[in-house]
């Protein structure tokens, strides 16, 4: 089966090097050039789960907490999209129930991968990670804080200014 490259990508960064914030970038811009005003699609729940495993990982557990829940409704909501995509989609709900468990027992962060069913999905996001230079489904790097703390790394001085023009602009 054909699938979008923001989505293999999207599967590529949680399975190969673990930047869920680069998971949510790819797949939310996919999503607002799809179909932006869905937002109860089985996208918006994959960007769900990446950005629970950010917060998790950083050791925002309320953060983490909150956004599991919504991405395990979401995910009930949309199996048979989920499907079609090739994830076994109550296994990760029932993946993202046991990490939310986890959460409120004060359990670390431990990574885990999204249950595919497709062996040719596997077989395309394998080959992207090895373009990549990343492992397969292996762990977290914790002391990578390049990927751990990535959003409050990043350059923002482009969103900051889009923000003053808009700003501008409305007030005339």
């Amino acid at each position: 089966m054909a699938y979008p490259q923001a989505y293999l990508e999207f599967l590529m960064y949680f399975h190969g090097n673990r930047d869920y914030f680069e998971c949510h970038e790819v797949l939310e811009e996919y999503w607002k050039e799809t179909d932006p005003k869905n937002r109860s699609s089985h996208w918006v729940g994959l960007i769900q789960v990446a950005v629970g495993f950010y917060h998790y990982r950083r050791e925002n557990k309320s953060g983490a907490s909150r956004t599991f829940t919504k991405a395990i409704r979401n995910i009930q909501m949309n199996q048979e999209a989920l499907a079609n995509l090739g994830i076994q989609a109550k296994k990760l709900q029932d993946k993202l129930i046991d990490i939310t468990n986890e959460l409120s027992q004060n359990r670390p962060y431990r990574s885990i991968n999204i249950p595919l069913a497709d062996a040719s999905l596997v077989t395309q996001v394998q080959t992207l990670c090895n373009k990549n230079g990343f492992t397969w489904c292996s762990p977290s790097d914790l002391t990578n804080s390049a990927i751990v703390h990535r959003h409050s790394l990043r350059d923002r001085s482009d969103i900051i200014l889009e923000r003053k023009n808009a700003l501008r602009k409305k007030r005339g």
